[in-house]
């Protein structure tokens, strides 16, 4: 309530959710939910509800060597009522820090009503010479050991049934039977959830109970805008290094990284169910930082620029996160993702030479002049090449560049130039002969009207 007031950033780091997601989780704070985070994977469900501990008090006080951290004035465990029963204000405190008062689980088939809950220590009764059935002898699980603090489980669809039910039966009634031994855990605890939308609904792994007793239902979501997806990746992505090279990324190439994810996700070919996440233009932006600072070392450049080729060496930070549907498998992993480049440059290139005259360039492609580039050539090799296409060079001023740019820069942006040109078939690119002009379907014969023959051969070489 204070940061409300305040007017403080309540999940600093938390990018694109202020007007949707961040007001609904501050509605089931309030309302003192528990509640449940559904989205497709890397939209930050994960690291938002980790950070619900910045809202909790510094440091809290509890009863010394108790495992669920009870409250000296309203005690739940059968040792903390007796100790404070016979010592009263002699009964020793500790105190317990906000980032030790969360509890996180990561939902498996594999995980017992014991790990959750709790189950009966025999060694424990032994050495203490209790009787089994002793609520003193109960070795506490994760959730009353969260007592007091946030209990977070991570894709609960995966939950067996059985402990979803102990879990609706603790988080309603605060009772539970430990092997037949009823235990009253009256526990003071918010839990949250996460878990996938198609997960959630139509395959019914969710026992209706547990979704009832779940106070709020809160929908997350990918970046909504380009911008703020750049944003999100330049925050997480690995670009201050400590390295002999001074690495610059230009801002156009960061769009094109961008696009990448947001066509993705629009893509038939990609699974929409499994999601496109925003790990894709994080891992994209350091793979192609990295084949920059690689090639810089090597030519023994000051600066690395990435250049659009080196987006394309990224393809195995693609193809790894991209969920293929039936059309998308025929075609293949890194064919799908060469598409997808290429129509992201196609788009960017749109924003920056909407209605400029490249004629001149598509020319020299036609008059047969063609140009090769290899990702390992130097910056100043690189950018002789590229001074010899006419009016080439006069273009990167539509990309904010002045003439005293590095070598490196006026290569990559002009690089860019051409890669954009290609987008939109104006000239051709290939593997083996590099940028060239493109080449022209045949017209129908005159004399007969009938179309030429087609040249397999030519065709397929």
């Amino acid at each position: 309530m204070c940061k409300i007031q305040r007017g403080e950033a309540l999940f600093p780091g938390i990018l694109g959710f202020d007007d949707t997601v961040v007001p609904q989780v501050v509605n089931a704070i309030l309302s003192r939910h528990n509640f449940i985070l559904l989205g497709l994977r890397g939209q930050a469900k994960t690291r938002l509800i980790r950070m619900l501990t910045t809202l909790l008090d510094e440091v809290t006080p509890y009863v010394e060597g108790c495992e669920i951290h009870d409250s000296p004035y309203r005690p739940i465990c059968r040792r903390c009522r007796d100790l404070i029963r016979e010592r009263g204000d002699e009964v020793p405190m500790a105190w317990l820090r906000r980032e030790n008062r969360y509890v996180e689980k990561l939902a498996t088939p594999d995980v017992t009503i014991a790990d959750m809950i709790g189950d009966i220590d025999p060694i424990k009764a032994a050495r203490r010479g209790q009787d089994i059935s002793d609520e003193l002898t109960v070795h506490y699980g994760l959730v009353p050991r969260a007592n007091r603090g946030i209990f977070a489980i991570n894709e609960l669809p995966d939950l067996a049934g059985k402990i979803q039910v102990g879990l609706f039966n603790i988080m309603q009634e605060g009772d539970v039977q430990i092997k037949g031994y009823p235990v009253r855990l009256p526990l003071d605890l918010m839990l949250v959830f996460t878990a996938n939308p198609e997960d959630y609904t139509a395959r019914g792994k969710i026992i209706t109970p547990l979704k009832d007793r779940i106070g709020s239902e809160i929908r997350t979501h990918y970046p909504a805008t380009v911008e703020q997806g750049i944003a999100i990746t330049g925050q997480e992505a690995w670009l201050e290094r400590s390295s002999p090279v001074e690495v610059r990324v230009p801002d156009y190439l960061r769009e094109v990284v961008e696009q990448l994810a947001f066509l993705a996700r629009e893509d038939k070919r990609i699974d929409k169910r499994s999601g496109v996440s925003q790990r894709l233009p994080i891992s994209v932006l350091e793979n192609v930082v990295s084949n920059a600072e690689r090639r810089a070392l090597r030519t023994r450049e000051e600066v690395a620029v990435p250049r659009i080729l080196d987006v394309y060496s990224a393809l195995p930070s693609i193809t790894g996160k991209l969920e293929l549907e039936y059309e998308g498998e025929l075609k293949g992993g890194d064919s799908v993702a060469k598409e997808i480049i290429r129509a992201a440059v196609g788009k960017v290139y749109d924003h920056y030479f909407d209605g400029a005259n490249v004629s001149q360039i598509v020319q020299w492609f036609d008059l047969g002049g063609s140009l090769k580039l290899d990702e390992d050539v130097g910056s100043a090799a690189m950018l002789k090449q590229l001074e010899g296409i006419q009016g080439l060079m006069e273009k990167v001023k539509h990309l904010g560049l002045g003439s005293n740019e590095p070598d490196a820069v006026r290569a990559a942006a002009a690089e860019f130039v051409l890669e954009g040109l290609h987008a939109h078939r104006r000239i051709s690119r290939s593997e083996e002969r590099g940028f060239a002009a493109e080449e022209k379907r045949h017209e129908p014969r005159e004399e007969t009207g009938r179309p030429e023959r087609p040249n397999y051969r030519r065709q397929y070489n």
